[in-house]
């Protein structure tokens, strides 16, 4: 087993960077924070903020008060816990922990409530503490195979083990409510410590577990955000998604976190738009809305009487279409859409591409086969011009083969 130099086992023959959740450089980590006031000194000899942010495994994290003692981001440190105590990460320390205890609410005036930092890891705890989660894989596999003979309908996704291995933590996910009394006890008694079954959901899952996304890089849920916010189907409607679940669905069977990432752009663009409800009167009869390109400013437009105008999609302005709008509230109808579409075709011009070739080379797509459909005709026009070549071939030789046997007869 290796020691690297903040005393810390690093484990061999390990995926990733070996060091099972107890790195101290915050760079691969959930919600690692800079401390940018960390070079900055205090006005008029104040002290220093009597508590300390602790991170645990994953995302999990607490506020301690740090009992007098000189404390550093990345010091490994035992603090208190309900029963036993804990082994964490200093991930944050002086004011901006005075920020964030303010963000979540947390009342640090009080400081009963609040647990307490008990020492400095000594490397006994951080030999205990790495045993624990290196073990933590052979519990789950254990719980997971309890659950399939008592046929609960959950999944344990993740296990964690308290610093001094006093107690277990299963999270799990489930659709419904689940009576795991027995699994508990089954637990409990094939471990030999106390047993705490916390149900997250299926997004809190998908960032414990981490992942790739389709977009190719690592879960949003895993890597940076704080909160999950509901996310609805009225988010692509917005932004003009095609509602396919498979696309619009996550990792976690939920719609796309990144769904709500663009909406507030998409939601200030449409606040221009007329409602899609509104029909343009004109004399050759009423149109109704089929789409929009928002960014662009367009929008189609085809007439209600498909019989008498056609089926034609005729491509408005948002200009065009306020400027009818308003007639129409001033009760007058226009002559027809085709007017202003042939404008917008006139005023649109397409861009001319004059690439040349740099190098001298012919274009790249002279290798493709520009009408595969004819050639595949031709060859079976002439693999069957071939085969009649052949049946005639074989007529005339036995024709001449019978005209060689009658003469031959005759004599």
């Amino acid at each position: 087993m290796k020691i690297d130099t903040c005393n810390i086992p690093i484990q061999e023959n390990l995926p990733g960077c070996s060091k099972i959740g107890t790195c101290d450089m915050n760079s691969c980590y959930k919600l690692t924070t800079f401390d940018w006031l960390h070079d900055i000194p205090l006005a008029n000899g104040e002290d220093k903020f009597p508590f300390v942010e602790v991170r645990f495994k994953n995302s999990r994290k607490g506020f301690y008060a740090t009992n007098n003692l000189e404390l550093y981001v990345g010091d490994t440190v035992a603090v208190e816990a309900k029963n036993g105590h804990d082994i964490g990460i200093v991930s944050l320390t002086g004011e901006l922990v005075r920020l964030q205890m303010k963000k979540k609410k947390v009342d640090y005036k009080n400081n009963n409530e609040i647990l307490k930092v008990y020492r400095k890891a000594t490397q006994r705890d951080i030999d205990k503490w790495t045993e624990l989660r290196l073990k933590e894989e052979e519990v789950k596999h254990k719980a997971r195979k309890y659950v399939i003979l008592h046929h609960l309908q959950m999944k344990i996704s993740d296990v964690e083990y308290q610093g001094d291995g006093t107690k277990v933590t299963f999270y799990y996910t489930a659709a419904e409510r689940v009576d795991f009394r027995q699994l508990i006890k089954d637990l409990a008694r094939e471990f030999s410590t106390r047993i705490e079954m916390r149900q997250i959901g299926f997004r809190q899952e998908a960032a414990r577990l981490g992942g790739i996304g389709s977009c190719g890089r690592e879960l949003c849920c895993s890597s940076w955000m704080t909160d999950f916010r509901t996310v609805s189907t009225s988010a692509a409607k917005y932004q003009q998604l095609s509602l396919n679940p498979q696309k619009l669905a996550g990792q976690c069977g939920k719609l796309k976190c990144c769904l709500n990432f663009e909406l507030d752009g998409y939601m200030e663009a449409l606040s221009d738009f007329p409602s899609h409800q509104i029909q343009l009167k004109t004399e050759k009869g009423n149109a109704k809305w089929m789409k929009s390109d928002i960014f662009k400013g367009h929008l189609w437009y085809t007439y209600t009487d498909i019989e008498k105008n056609g089926n034609a999609w005729l491509k408005l302005t948002l200009e065009q279409v306020n400027e009818i709008i308003d007639l129409n509230n001033q009760g007058k109808e226009v002559h027809s859409l085709e007017e202003y579409a042939s404008e917008l075709a006139f005023t649109e011009i397409a861009p001319v591409n004059n690439f040349e070739t740099v190098v001298g080379q012919d274009n790249i797509n002279r290798f493709d086969d520009i009408n595969p459909k004819k050639r595949r005709r031709k060859k079976k026009k002439s693999s069957k011009s071939n085969q009649k070549k052949v049946t005639y071939n074989k007529k005339r030789k036995t024709n001449k083969l019978k005209n060689n046997n009658e003469k031959n007869n005759k004599k």
